[in-house]
């Protein structure tokens, strides 16, 4: 029965099925398949009937997997890979011709630290196209072996051992203080640090930041007097009061650039931010991941 059904099957419907479920649009994924849109249409139609099921809905913009489509990628994930990888070897990936979209898991900050960089360093491929989105990370796994991401960058997460990561860069926790700030004009020792109150950015509610850690194993405790969620409010707060923020260093220097806030050194050795890049081993070997995994790995660490 099962080949019967294979028979009657045309296994290109298998790709536009893949495509579909990674764009989670038709619109989308008929650009991804240099196709129309009424093509595609027509292509869900016939797998629709094959399967006797809707295979997506749509909610809003989105069209959602059903359960069945959600069991039939994961059962045709390995063998359609497979054949991605061996027709793969035989195609070279030029970039200076192919049109390519790839799809980036980035969080806020990360994004304002390595877009500019990649965009300039992509600026001779102009039929490239970069979507760079936030995920969260209980998904990322998922979204990495579903290939709805390519690559994701964040800190040191614990992931299976089918997920590929390795360190892009170290980043070093800096104070921020408005300019004209008392710590700024004696010099910020870990008195007047724990005199002062400070920001805290953090997306959970309550709870020690990464900084907190390490003053506890110096037997110390600072004073939060403001908790929020993204660093550029942070640091608009601290250019109008009295705070402190202490954040990653390269973002940091990118907002002192454009505000009257001073960036300076903590008062007590801080452990560093670790960057890995993240991809899914099923994937690796893609010729054009393999380059734009080059392309992320040579960006500077030091901007």
């Amino acid at each position: 029965m099962f080949f019967m059904a294979l028979n009657r099957l045309d296994l290109n419907l298998l790709h536009v099925f893949d495509t579909i479920y990674r764009e989670g649009s038709l619109t989308r994924a008929a650009k991804a398949l240099h196709l129309t849109q009424p093509a595609v249409s027509h292509s869900l139609a016939r797998l629709r009937d094959h399967f006797d099921d809707p295979l997506f809905t749509r909610q809003g913009n989105q069209m959602v997997p059903t359960p069945l489509a959600r069991r039939f990628l994961e059962s045709m994930r390995p063998g359609l890979n497979q054949v991605q990888s061996a027709v793969n070897q035989f195609h070279a990936f030029d970039p200076a011709i192919q049109r390519k979209t790839y799809a980036l898991g980035l969080r806020d900050v990360l994004e304002s630290t390595f877009l500019p960089q990649l965009m300039s360093k992509l600026a001779a491929y102009p039929e490239m196209e970069i979507v760079s989105q936030r995920v969260p990370r209980r998904d990322m796994e998922t979204q990495l072996a579903a290939g709805k991401l390519d690559f994701a960058i964040d800190v040191l997460l614990p992931v299976s051992n089918q997920t590929s990561h390795e360190l892009l860069r170290q980043d070093r926790l800096v104070i921020l203080a408005r300019k004209g700030h008392p710590a700024t004009q004696k010099g910020l020792d870990m008195p007047s640090y724990l005199e002062a109150k400070h920001v805290l950015v953090s997306s959970r509610t309550e709870g020690p930041g990464i900084e907190d850690f390490e003053l506890s194993r110096h037997g110390v405790q600072r004073s939060i007097r403001l908790r929020c969620q993204h660093y550029y409010a942070a640091c608009r707060v601290v250019e109008s009061s009295d705070l402190l923020l202490t954040m990653p260093e390269t973002y940091a220097r990118i907002i002192a650039e454009r505000a009257d806030i001073e960036v300076m050194s903590p008062p007590a050795q801080m452990p560093s931010i670790d960057v890995h890049l993240y991809w899914h081993k099923a994937y690796e070997r893609e010729p054009a991941l393999v380059w734009f995994r080059d392309q992320l790995r040579s960006l500077p660490s030091d901007q």
